[in-house]
């Protein structure tokens, strides 16, 4: 181990510790795009606290990382979002940590370690943290472990490998900075006390006159915590009534919002639940829905939930905070437990949170999609014992969702438009399962009133050439479509050629979104089409396949006119079906090995003259 205090020994540097009595602080950082990396970052806290550390558990762009160079322990845990990004509330502790002018020995003092979530499908698995864990390495920092790589696609999910890495990690940790005398590690049996406490207002208590979806302030460019309260205009199904995937095309009204974007930019969406289940929720938790209650830090230092008015309606914490369909973690059946007064229940919820049980709960939850709702009502008897304040514990918050914007400003000023599937399919379970922010949207109907979605906007990874006359190849089969659909409307109104879109869906008649507006460019000479039906004969034809049949246009465009390539879709076979047809064009027109061809997309890939943007 190489320190400010030179090359020292595991067992030099916990002496070292021990003679310089050094407080027993932990810090947590985490970066995280849905939730995982956030909840397995509580579950190191809960357990630092078990062993009497104080502990702070936090966003990394919500932590002052110029005070890192005073840490003593820290562990980094974090998630890899699209290809090999860091998740969106790590991006400004990314670009700090990667300064060129940080001196090599600042983080000299630090013990860390580095735990990353993701998903071996991707090329980049797990990119963000190894690299973090090399850069902190290279500022000085001492790994108290080599990094953990969790894996989406292992049978256990990530714990497979982030139990056994904790269990290391307690180990090295407790061997630097030994419990105090005289304490002990607080049993797992024993539950720690909630994060908040929930204090109900008397009934007659004055109701502060507060809209709780305000517009956000003049001025003020709208954000996460300062979302615009967009008014629904249109909500039009673009496929056929008897097609089985409905798809919307939605258009907002964003004016005096301040909100400016471009083509590959993207819409954040803040959904909420349904009023049944909100119902349904309250009566199995015995919770009136009316109450009003205020919120208030168990320790000091913990700030308050930044999305929710003070005082609150029970309500309102159920509609707009908690994600009721989610599918539930294992920490939430391991806080479940603790409330249980029925043996049988008790001992299914042990099971489901034990290391041993993550097989059975994989099939009872994850293989399902049961949700948080429904686990609930498995668990009739444990479930009116939950005592108000540990909901926020309990249950995590609704998050945002994002959508590819399907609209130019030059084309529709003050609006945005989205192209959204509407997610219902069948499992095991009798219910359909239904995507929460996709059947919110759909079931909003703008002739019935006023009806406006909390939303803002944020810059996508796809940007487009600025020089006028770089042709771009466009790869978007389904609702892939939607942000070329926004670079063509702009390219158009700046009078712009060179737009070649190659579309997929299933069949003419039945999934052809924005057929006439596609033709109309076609006629009017802006843009070359190029479709897949897939189902409209006897062998599946894809996007993957009209590349090559058009092969020498693509390889004209990509080698005599420097065009630019862009991907959107579904992540499952598509990107690498088409990326081995980009590379048979190689090939077969620019006379590459295929080793070459591999290459020559890389460093496409590299300069950004290739972009994709895939999802699950």
């Amino acid at each position: 181990m190489t320190t400010c205090r030179g090359v020292v020994t595991f067992a030099e540097a916990v002496s070292w510790r021990r003679g310089m009595m050094v407080e027993r602080k932990l810090l947590v950082l985490f970066g995280s795009q849905t939730g995982t990396a956030e909840d397995t970052a509580e579950r190191i806290g809960r357990e630092a606290k078990r062993r009497h550390f104080q502990c702070r558990v936090e966003a990394l762009d919500g932590y002052e990382v110029a005070n890192l160079i005073n840490e003593l322990l820290v562990v980094f845990v974090c998630a890899t979002t699209g290809q090999g990004d860091p998740p969106d509330n790590m991006k400004m502790f990314w670009r700090f940590l990667f300064r060129k002018n940080l001196p090599l020995g600042s983080l000299c003092q630090l013990d860390y370690a580095v735990l990353g979530l993701g998903d071996s499908s991707y090329p980049k698995f797990n990119f963000v943290a190894k690299k973090l864990h090399k850069r902190v390495l290279q500022l000085g920092g001492n790994p108290l472990l080599p990094v953990a790589l969790g894996d989406d696609q292992h049978d256990l999910g990530p714990d497979a490998v982030v139990d056994p890495w904790l269990l290391a990690l307690w180990d090295k940790i407790l061997t630097l900075y030994p419990l105090p005398p005289g304490l002990e590690i607080i049993s797992p049996d024993a539950r720690l006390p909630p994060k908040y406490t929930l204090h109900y207002l008397a009934e007659d208590a004055p109701h502060p006159d507060s809209d709780l979806l305000q517009p956000a302030a003049p001025r003020a460019v709208p954000s996460e915590l300062h979302p615009f309260a967009a008014r629904v205009l249109s909500n039009q199904r673009v496929t056929a009534e008897s097609h089985f995937q409905d798809v919307r095309l939605i258009e907002f009204d964003v004016t005096g919002s301040g909100i400016t974007f471009s083509a590959g930019d993207v819409v954040m969406i803040q959904p909420q639940n349904c009023p049944e289940d909100v119902q349904q929720f309250c009566q199995l938790l015995r919770l009136d829905p009316d109450r009003r209650f205020v919120l208030k830090p168990t320790e000091p230092g913990t700030s308050l939930p930044a999305l929710l008015p003070q005082p609150c309606t029970i309500r309102h914490l159920v509609t707009h905070y908690l994600d009721i369909s989610c599918v539930p973690r294992r920490s939430f059946f391991e806080l479940l437990s603790f409330f249980s007064t029925n043996e049988l229940e008790r001992e299914k919820l042990q099971e489901f949170s034990s290391a041993q049980g993550q097989e059975e709960l994989y099939s009872y939850c994850n293989r399902p999609r049961r949700t948080t709702l429904e686990a609930l009502w498995d668990f009739p008897h444990t479930t009116c014992a939950i005592p108000p304040e540990y909901l926020l514990d309990l249950i995590p918050r609704i998050r945002p969702r994002a959508f590819s914007i399907a609209s130019s400003t030059l084309a529709h000023p003050d609006r945005i438009q989205i192209l959204m599937a509407v997610v219902r399919y069948k499992t095991r379970l009798s219910k359909p399962r239904r995507g929460l922010c996709s059947n919110w949207l759909a079931s909003l109907n703008p002739e019935q009133g006023d009806v406006r979605v909390p939303l803002w906007v944020k810059k996508g990874g796809m940007k487009f050439p600025v020089d006028p006359e770089t042709p771009v190849i466009m790869i978007g089969p389904g609702t892939g479509v939607a942000p070329f659909r926004a670079a063509i409307q702009e390219r158009v109104a700046q009078g712009r050629g060179g737009n070649y879109l190659f579309f997929g869906c299933r069949q003419k008649s039945k999934d052809f979104y924005c057929q006439a507006e596609w033709e109309e460019l076609v006629t009017k000479g802006f843009l070359t089409l190029f479709t897949a039906f897939s189902r409209d004969q006897e062998e599946k034809i894809y996007v993957q396949h009209r590349i090559r049949e058009n092969r020498r246009l693509v390889w004209e465009l990509l080698s005599s006119r420097r065009a630019h390539v862009y991907l959107a879709g579904n992540s499952k076979q598509m990107p690498a079906a088409v990326a081995e047809a980009l590379q048979s064009v190689l090939q077969l027109e620019g006379g590459l090995s295929p080793s070459e061809a591999e290459e020559h997309l890389a460093a496409l890939e590299r300069s950004q003259r290739f972009q994709s943007e895939t999802w699950s």
